[in-house]
């Protein structure tokens, strides 16, 4: 028998909630943001941050423009006391910006935390006890009664040391540890209590935080709660309030949404999710959500490598490549069809910002967001490998080398790439691509060159003549066309068995100053058979004789110098 056993779980209840409101409402503005990098976060590492990392990521915190932090349970660790300690006597804390430390509902631990705050400017207290089913009737194993008691008790000691350090400026937090497991009826009950203790006011607003310590139901049933919540808790104009979710079930970020959209204030997490079990709520996530919504944040993502950076070197964490907004990848695009019709709307969008400004409204195919806005280019956008299509390799070769490919060198030359990326099962990199089409179209085998050549115009018919060097020596060219390419085909045509057509021809400039080279791309039917080439020179004519005589070359047409000069056999 499988030991995968479905029945030994329950399913959560839902909450019998008529009048819903926050399925019809959206986020309109920025809630305000908790960073619990340095509690939360820290102690659900393997090796907890040292005092030189802690200070790191306090200062990035600082710099992406969280307004309050929590930095420690600093009656629990002499590591945490000590760094608090650290930040005030420092001055290391901005004007601006409110700390907070977290304490258990026990006197001594709510005295050594007010002791780690002696001199703060502005702090917050934060309070826990846990109230849920499961703790109080197994752990504590104490009655509703009690656990509100230990609440209640915590709040008094926490309010009574405040007025001993009346030089700092308190704001008070409680939160019932295990929200999602507590009866709602005795969450409100116990809160309420806790509010009585503090007698909170519109200028000084207690804050309520209602953690999903352990992510138990779909986070629709969380913002239910959070809606009950906020609809029967007493003094709720003078009540901020908070959450901080949990990605037991993978909906952290989902069930804070939602719980904004059911009335709070307020999201604690952490700078990419991490935390215990599965981890915290990801800020970067949510509000790089509510950007995408054209909401400011009110935090500063925009050097997002740099982030990333600090927080793996504080967390010893590496940063999946598909996490949302910040991995590696989430804008890369390896699929033809995506490169396609990625290339296509960058095209327009750049056209449309040109002309509306730079608040044209973005709407770029599979990416939700500007990679710039979070300091990606680009070229980072379209990655090649062997699913990659024609528009991602023409896409990469104008990004890295101002390669304009026609949309027919574009269809002859993906194969190239995809028989390279398969028989390298690997992704193909911009230089790899670069060398592929040099190899493929300009610097071919049994290349034949252009030794000189002269131009003349007569009658609206251009003349041309020309030495050609090839593998079996000069040869020596000339006739008349409707344009310099077009006689250099007609020479050749004179003097060979075959019929040579030009099909397809395009230029362009490899700069925007005189000294740029130009690059020509051509197509040829030789017998019938279509051949490409490339060629680049200081002139676009040059690099146009140079990219016939490489599709020429392509071909495998094989010319030999007869003894009669100036003749071509094949």
């Amino acid at each position: 028998m499988s030991s995968f056993n479905h029945k030994k779980y329950r399913a959560f209840p839902v909450i019998g909630k008529t009048g819903r409101r926050w399925p019809d409402r959206v986020i309109e503005q920025s809630p305000h943001w908790c960073s619990v990098d340095l509690r939360d976060g820290n102690q659900a590492l393997i090796e907890p941050m040292t005092p030189s990392q802690k200070l790191k990521m306090f200062e990035l915190l600082v710099a992406v423009g969280f307004k309050e932090i929590e930095v420690g349970f600093p009656a629990a660790s002499q590591t945490d006391f000590d760094f608090v300690r650290q930040l005030i006597e420092q001055n290391r804390i901005p004007d601006d910006v409110t700390i907070q430390v977290l304490t258990q509902a026990r006197e001594p631990l709510i005295k050594r935390s007010f002791e780690s705050l002696k001199g703060a400017r502005r702090s917050i207290m934060h309070l826990y006890n846990s109230t849920s089913t499961v703790q109080r009737e197994q752990v504590f194993k104490k009655s509703r009664d009690e656990i509100k008691d230990i609440a209640v008790q915590g709040a008094e000691w926490v309010r009574d040391f405040a007025k001993k350090q009346p030089e700092t400026e308190w704001q008070f937090q409680y939160s019932p540890e295990s929200f999602t497991n507590t009866e709602l009826d005795y969450a409100v009950e116990v809160c309420d209590a806790v509010i009585d203790v503090w007698h909170p006011a519109t200028s000084n607003k207690i804050i309520i935080n209602l953690p999903a310590t352990v992510e138990v139901a779909t986070p629709n049933v969380y913002a239910d709660q959070i809606e009950t919540i906020c609809d029967r808790i007493s003094h709720r104009d003078d009540v901020t309030i908070s959450l901080h979710t949990h990605n037991d079930r993978g909906c952290g970020v989902a069930a804070a949404e939602l719980g904004v959209m059911a009335g709070a204030d307020r999201i604690e997490g952490t700078l990419l999710g991490n935390g215990e079990r599965t981890g915290n709520m990801d800020i970067v996530t949510m509000a790089m959500n509510i950007y995408s919504q054209g909401i400011d944040p009110e935090l500063d993502f925009s050097d997002m490598d740099r982030i990333i950076n600090v927080v793996e070197q504080c967390t010893q964490l590496p940063v999946h490549p598909r996490h949302p907004y910040a991995g590696e990848l989430v804008f890369a695009a390896f699929s033809g069809s995506h490169q396609d019709a990625i290339n296509k709307c960058l095209a327009i969008d750049e056209q449309e910002r040109s002309i509306k400004g730079p608040d044209s409204h973005w709407r770029v195919a599979y990416l939700p967001i500007d990679p710039r806005d979070v300091g990606r280019t680009y070229q980072e956008v379209i990655r090649i490998n062997s699913q990659s299509g024609k528009g991602g390799v023409a896409y990469v070769l104008e990004q890295d080398y101002g390669l304009i490919l026609p949309r027919w060198m574009q269809v002859d030359f993906s194969p190239h790439v995809q028989r390279y990326a398969e028989n390298s099962e690997t992704e193909v990199s911009t230089e790899t691509i670069w060398q592929i089409f040099q190899d493929t179209y300009v610097k071919v085998d049994k290349q034949m060159t252009v030794e000189s050549y002269q131009a003349s115009r007569s009658g609206g018919s251009d003349s041309l003549s020309a030495t050609l060097i090839t593998e079996h020596g000069r040869v020596n060219i000339d006739s008349d066309g409707k344009g310099i390419l077009d006689a250099f085909v007609s020479a050749i045509n004179h003097k060979i068995n075959t019929k040579l057509v030009l099909v397809d021809y395009s230029e362009h400039t490899l700069g925007d100053n005189e000294q740029s080279e130009a690059m020509a791309y051509v197509q040829l039917s030789i017998n019938g058979q279509r051949s490409c080439g490339a060629g680049c020179s200081e002139d676009i004519v040059g690099a146009s004789l140079r990219a016939v005589l490489n599709a020429v070359s392509r071909s495998g047409v094989v010319f030999e110098v007869n003894d009669e000069p100036g003749l071509i056999a094949i």
